[in-house]
């Protein structure tokens, strides 16, 4: 059975730790910064057994190297078509991995967009999707085009409704109140921001979600619905072409108005 828990890191950063539930060697996505692994690692006393990269932005990757000069045999899975030095295994679509010591393995998704060659990593029901989806959000369009960010979000919504959505960032209460100019009458988005505020009022992280809920309750996962296509017509003052062209305005509009 997998155990996934999460490892805060600056502000607002999860480092996701991966491993069976019985067992000693665990993976580490996206370890921005290596203090918070290296005390994990002391204080449950176990072994690292991989690092997985999404991306090559640096509250992603800046730990890397100071975790590779403890444990220098720790193989690191990350993104070919991006330049990250300390990957010792370049992944791409269509790859599978498996972490050494454990029964656990990975297909490799590309899901470019918010940067070029962002890869995210899915198996046993779980996704690790770095910034691509976010709780009720998506990443900000760095590098990719809207259409590269459009068919990333499509691949990841046609993967199973239960599967655990397990993004890189605490931004659920932001993500939720710029949902809520898009879809005011939604309750299930309504509902989510309940279950936020009762999960932070104790101090928990709001994430994972899962792929239903974010269906459900996701702007960027829901252009095609009448009242988000709607409201971007709205804001954009015209008819829109497309699914990607929905898509595209609601970014701009989040981008423009919230971030």
């Amino acid at each position: 059975m997998l155990h996934i828990t999460p490892i805060s890191s600056f502000i607002d950063n999860y480092i996701w730790q991966i491993r069976e539930s019985e067992g000693r060697f665990a993976a580490f996505v996206d370890p921005g910064e290596a203090a918070p692994v290296l005390s994990v690692l002391e204080e449950e006393e176990i072994t690292p057994a991989a690092i997985l990269l999404t991306h090559h932005h640096g509250d992603h990757v800046g730990g890397v190297a100071q975790i590779k000069a403890r444990y220098p045999g720790i193989p690191v899975f990350g993104p070919a078509r991006e330049r990250i030095p300390t990957i010792t295994h370049p992944v791409g679509e269509g790859g599978t991995i498996g972490i050494p010591a454990t029964g656990l393995s990975f297909q490799v998704l590309d899901v470019p967009g918010h940067t070029r060659g962002h890869v995210a990593y899915y198996g046993h029901g779980a996704l690790f999707c770095g910034d691509t989806v976010f709780s009720v959000g998506c990443g900000r369009l760095f590098e990719g085009t809207p259409v590269e960010m459009h068919g990333s979000l499509q691949k990841i919504a046609a993967l199973p409704s239960r599967t655990m959505i397990y993004c890189a960032h605490e931004y659920t209460l932001e993500n939720i109140g710029f949902a809520k100019w898009v879809e005011p009458e939604n309750a299930d988005l309504a509902a989510r921001e309940r279950q936020a505020f009762a999960r932070i009022d104790q101090d928990l992280p709001t994430v994972p979600s899962t792929l239903a809920e974010e269906l459900a309750t996701n702007p960027f996962l829901r252009y095609e619905v009448p009242e988000v296509s709607r409201a971007a017509e709205d804001y954009a003052g015209r008819k829109l072409a497309s699914p990607v062209e929905v898509f595209a305005t609601i970014r701009h509009w989040k981008d423009s108005k919230y971030d």
